[in-house]
Formats: C-alpha cells, structure tokens, sequence
C-alpha cells in the first residue's frame, strides 16, 4: 500500500513530463518530514535525465532517506516527454542500457568515466539504492536479471501479472542472480464518493490519452473495498512482495479509507 498514514509503508512518486511535481525533489521533502516509510519513484523517466546528476540525485536521496529509497525506474512511452528532454524516443531503451552500468560504477564509488573521477556522495545503501525496473516489453523484464533488483508490475490484472513475474524469475535464474528478484504489482483505485471516483477516472483518462488505452484502463479502476481485498490477496496469490496501490484522485481521506478496508478488525501502526 502507498502513502504515509495508517498500515502505510511506502510512499510512492509518479514521474513524467504531466504535471506531477519533480520526483527526487519531492521525496527528498518526504525524507526529511518521515522515518520510517520506505520512498519510491514509480517509474522514473531515466533516459530523459543526465545519467551523472542522476547518480548524484539518487544516491544523495539514498542518504538523506537513511537507505529508504527505491528506484522504480523505466523508458517510458510518452513523446513529449522525449521531444521536452531533446532525446530520440526511438533510442530511449538504448540509453538506458548505456545509463545502468555508469549509475552502478557512480554508486559504488569508482571513477565515472574516461577523465572523470567518483561522483559523489556515496549512497547509504552498498552499491547503490534497490532498482526495480516497471514494463511490459520483453527489455525490460531483461533488464532485471542484467541490472536490478526486481521488477514492478503496473495495471494489469493478477492473472496476467502472474506471467510476467514468471518470466522475471527466469532471466533472474538465466543470468545466474543470486536470491529472487522482489516483485512488486500495482493497481489502480479509488474509494469514496462519486465525486472522488469520477475525478480519478477523468484523471486517467487525461494521463492515458496518448496511449489508446485511456478507457480501458479507467475501466479496471478498482472502486470497493470488496475488489481492492480480493486483488490484493490475487496478487499475493502470484507471488507478489508488495501491492503497490495507486490513488488517482488527491482525495486524502482515501488512504485511511483503504486502510480500514484492507485491515479491519486489525491494530495498524502509524507510520511515519
């Protein structure tokens, strides 16, 4: 679960060109105002960064967080996003290869390249804060045995979730990683008045315009607490570590409402 109050544990920032705000400079407020919630960027554009101020920002939030921070990382698929950053959307898979292994080399305190020495700081997490990488292409479920740590699922339902975290325990296995890779699923609610399940719908909509899939994916909103219980124990069910869930209206009373929904009859910490 996302957010910051009842049975809460990790707050989770959605990045890209729409008008979120920034991600590191948010989570970097959310460190400093908590101390025990984990803090994630769900997914971080990173082609669209500058892979040397990327290692710098992260591995300064790392510190800052105490070791708190993932980096849910991705290409995206929006053009604006390229055509604001000036990159080549066509490439942008491309550069996140090349930006993996110069991110590693920067956290682990070794010289970045030709000519240029360690950048610092160093994180607070050995080698660097935990990546995870979101997807559906066959890349980037490859992408986790090469480089990360695991993989985070987004929209789709549990039983179609359920294959793509087989096959990232199959190139984690083919690449000869040691452990499994944590595996992270998300899903899309909202619970509380109309008015709140409308703004989240039309909400979606806007962010998914782009893609063709906006209604379809305002469908699969998950609006009762009956449906957001029964899909999280499915994604449990698939094996999933943590169930990420995204509320796409700013209705603030819909984290509590979630919390009793899920944890009835149970004592839930505070964290914070």
């Amino acid at each position: 679960m996302s957010g910051g109050s009842v049975g809460c544990e990790a707050c989770h920032v959605a990045v890209g060109q729409y008008p979120f705000p920034e991600p590191l400079i948010t989570l970097a407020a959310l460190a400093g105002a908590t101390s025990r919630i984990r803090l994630q960027t769900e997914v971080l554009i990173a082609p669209v960064h500058n892979t040397a101020i990327l290692a710098k920002q992260t591995a300064t939030l790392d510190r800052l967080s105490g070791g708190r921070f993932t980096l849910g990382i991705g290409i995206g698929g929006r053009e604006d996003d390229c055509l604001a950053a000036g990159i080549d959307i066509r490439r942008r898979g491309r550069r996140l290869d090349e930006q993996l292994p110069l991110l590693r080399r920067a956290w682990r305190g070794e010289p970045y390249g030709e000519g240029v020495g360690p950048i610092g700081p160093a994180p607070t997490t050995p080698s660097g804060p935990e990546v995870l990488f979101g997807g559906f292409a066959p890349a980037a479920i490859e992408r986790v045995g090469r480089f990360g740590d695991g993989f985070l699922g987004a929209a789709l339902p549990p039983q179609f979730m359920a294959g793509l975290f087989r096959n990232v325990e199959e190139v984690w296995e083919k690449h000869g990683r040691s452990g499994r890779p944590r595996l992270v699923a998300q899903a899309n609610v909202a619970l509380g008045p109309e008015s709140t399940v409308e703004q989240a719908r039309r909400n979606i909509r806007d962010y998914y315009g782009f893609s063709g899939r906006a209604e379809h994916v305002a469908d699969g909103l998950l609006t009762t607490p009956e449906t957001i219980r029964e899909a999280v124990d499915d994604f449990i069910g698939v094996g999933a570590d943590e169930v990420m869930l995204y509320c796409w209206s700013p209705d603030i009373d819909q984290i509590d409402r979630i919390a009793d929904a899920l944890f009835q009859g149970l004592t839930v910490p505070r964290h914070r």
